[in-house]
């Protein structure tokens, strides 16, 4: 009788919630799949939801620690698709019914990249939840308390960060923080719920992840700043200057709160810009061809890095093959047309005031094979992620420091702002900002975005500025008339834009959900 209801509530269940069933297998991530191994069992031999000893713990750890690197995917790919060509800093790069979308605004609920991200960011909450649940019920007495209090911090980190993501991209999302039990005729009704959760208003889910970071800050460990790959107390503090930042939660004085943190953190902009994301090549004074090769990252864990995903020789990203040449393998697939074009417009705004260094080292041209945006002769391509060793930084101190100008503007301080930014822009080899950028909101503010564009091109920003500061109509319907290499615009933007649509897919499998407004 107990199994009665498990065949056909299976047959139904989003991919998140399938690949943390017993009978499933987990091709997402192997080493975390339920069994004897991993799980603990009663004295019936019957799995159960606990970790069987520390080891499992310290295994699951790991597991969360490596999400971001492993889940490329949605957690980069796409997210550059949508915050760079879905907005005016990129074209789509390769046309077709994955990619063209998101260049001319006609986003479905069929769109295959928001289904891929849906399930990849639900399954990594998922994992997440699991050390959050079950940490403390672990009996091996090796696991201290200590690991099990730093542990929840991390789990609890991670997962307000992955919900500030999908908060960002879909508005109203299933708010799911605890784990499943199993389903069987008697406990049906009462686990239902948890496979197929209803949508929680935007700002319940801002309440979550201000909740989680700062129950994370308690136990986390410090920023160690030899290894930036850690959920430390400073990757919750760029967080909560970010969710700070955000119209739901907006406290102008606390993002400043938490970007001064960082700076007591020990954290700054490092003097050359191009540390950041430049390569050591086997022959520096050699132009790159296939005997001049990167051979690893010129440099990680920066002072300026507070999240990275870290890569190296033998342990490489593939990513990087995705968006131009990869400079450890001058021709390696190098044969089709690449992801995240650079735009015109974009061009325009960097060549806009001569001698800014981080020109070189966001856009390059190379000759190819194709002349869909640029002649094959002279194509532009995104350059942040030039090797299969950069490391692929998901929280930066630049980001939170300009941040700190917003939140001074907000609060009626275009000086201080205009030293801000200041900051980035020196280092860029640029002037201080004129006294005419000061005189009112509207020329700090256009100055202050035109900063963070060209500051923080490629990584993943920009959609979600103009959406932050409600510019996205003004930028988005204007940019195709000026931008002579972008396709016809589909639909014009307006504020039912500022979302993206809940994949059709997830929707069909989960009753209580229902389509974002325009999809």
């Amino acid at each position: 009788m107990k199994t009665k209801y498990i065949l056909p509530i299976l047959i139904a269940l989003p991919v998140w919630i399938a690949t943390l069933l017993p009978s499933c297998s987990l091709d997402y991530d192997p080493l975390d799949t339920y069994s004897d191994v991993t799980e603990g069992v009663d004295d019936e031999g019957a799995a159960t939801v606990a970790f069987k000893d520390k080891a499992a713990v310290t295994s699951h750890r790991q597991t969360l620690l490596d999400l971001f690197k492993n889940g490329q995917e949605h957690w980069y790919l796409d997210m550059l698709l949508l915050a760079e060509s879905h907005a005016d800093n990129a074209y789509a790069g390769s046309p077709n019914s994955e990619t063209t979308p998101f260049e001319v605004n006609s986003i479905e609920g069929s769109n295959t990249n928001m289904r891929r991200d849906w399930n990849g960011h639900m399954g990594n909450i998922a994992q997440a939840n699991k050390m959050i649940v079950f940490v403390d019920s672990v009996s091996d007495p090796a696991l201290t308390e200590a690991e099990r209090r730093q542990f929840k911090a991390e789990a609890k980190i991670l997962r307000a960060m992955i919900y500030f993501d999908m908060v960002r991209i879909w508005g109203n999302v299933p708010l799911v923080t605890s784990v499943a039990g199993d389903i069987t005729s008697e406990t049906v009704e009462e686990v239902y719920p948890a496979y197929f959760p209803p949508q929680t208003d935007a700002l319940t889910i801002y309440r979550q992840i201000e909740k989680d970071l700062l129950e994370g800050l308690q136990y986390a460990p410090d920023n160690d700043p030899r290894n930036k790959t850690q959920l430390s107390k400073s990757v919750a503090h760029a967080l909560l200057a970010k969710v700070y930042a955000e119209k739901p939660l907006r406290d102008y004085d606390k993002v400043i709160q938490y970007a001064d943190q960082l700076a007591a953190d020990g954290f700054g902009l490092v003097d050359e810009f191009g540390d950041l994301f430049g390569v050591t090549l086997s022959d520096p004074n050699a132009p790159p061809s296939q005997t001049n090769k990167a051979i690893d990252a010129k440099a990680r864990n920066l002072k300026e890095s507070i999240y990275e995903a870290q890569f190296f020789p033998g342990n490489a990203s593939w990513v990087t093959w995705m968006f131009g040449r990869p400079l450890d393998d001058w021709t390696f697939y190098f044969t089709w047309a690449k992801w995240i074009t650079p735009s015109r417009d974009l061009i325009r705004a960097f060549t806009s005031e001569p001698g800014d260094k981080r020109y070189a080292e966001s856009v390059v041209f190379y000759e190819c094979d194709w002349s869909i945006y640029y002649p094959a002769n002279h194509y532009a391509f995104m350059y942040k992620t030039r090797s299969a060793y950069n490391s692929i930084i998901k929280l930066r101190y630049a980001d939170i420091l300009l941040l700190k100008a917003e939140a001074l503007i907000g609060k009626g301080d275009f000086n201080g702002a205009a030293q801000v930014i200041n900051q980035t822009r020196r280092r860029a080899g640029l002037p201080d900002l004129s006294a005419s950028a000061k005189t009112s909101k509207e020329s700090i503010t256009n100055a202050y975005l035109k900063e963070r564009r060209l500051e923080l091109a490629f990584e993943g920003q920009r959609w979600f500025d103009l959406v932050r500061l409600d510019k996205v109509e003004e930028v988005m319907n204007a940019v195709f008339d000026k931008d002579e290499g972008r396709p016809p615009m589909a639909m014009p933007y307006t504020s039912l834009s500022y979302v993206l649509p809940i994949p059709q897919d997830v929707i069909d499998q989960n009753p209580n959900l229902v389509q974002n407004p325009g999809y």
